[in-house]
């Protein structure tokens, strides 16, 4: 069973655990020593965090629970002319489980029913944007614009479209 909870105040070890586990392979290679990687991982962790607190309205922002048990993290943003899936990041455990595409449909629920796209920036080898795709989620912007990143959006649907999706 898959839900949602707000998050609490005493998250932030979790939330630095699934932070880290995104940055696992891309950081592999670098050699550092396992307190070199940690203080960096949680140097960026603040960052990022810090980044959205003060850019998101952060009432959209939760905790993924699978069975009870912490999974994951969602953090959707409910703009006036869009819902911005901010971050989507499941521990290593969680992954290749169909977890992420019912979130996915529960946001794209949410989101035809407000008439509204959704937008995700995706990391240019980040394997997960198959699954956007597979969501129906189209890329937005020039493949040569940013170094990093790609936008992705996914149109709203009426809800005889979403039906027969």
């Amino acid at each position: 069973m898959v839900a949602l909870r707000a998050l609490r105040d005493d998250d932030d070890e979790f939330l630095f655990r699934v932070y880290s586990s995104t940055r696992e392979q891309e950081l592999a290679p670098v050699g550092w020593e396992p307190a070199q990687l940690e203080a960096f991982l949680r140097m960026q962790h603040r960052a990022q965090h810090s980044h959205y607190w003060r850019h998101y309205d952060t009432r959209g922002f939760s905790v993924v629970t699978c069975d009870g048990a912490d999974a994951g993290r969602l953090y959707l943003h409910r703009g006036a002319s869009a819902l911005s899936i901010v971050d989507i990041a499941l521990l290593p455990e969680y992954r290749g489980r169909g977890i992420g595409g019912m979130l996915l449909s529960r946001v794209a629920a949410e989101a035809d029913e407000a008439g509204l796209p959704i937008t995700i920036h995706v990391e240019r080898e980040n394997p997960a944007r198959h699954l956007y795709l597979r969501h129906g989620f189209v890329f937005r912007d020039d493949a040569t614009e940013h170094p990093v990143y790609r936008l992705m959006e996914r149109p709203p649907r009426g809800r005889e479209a979403g039906q027969a999706a």
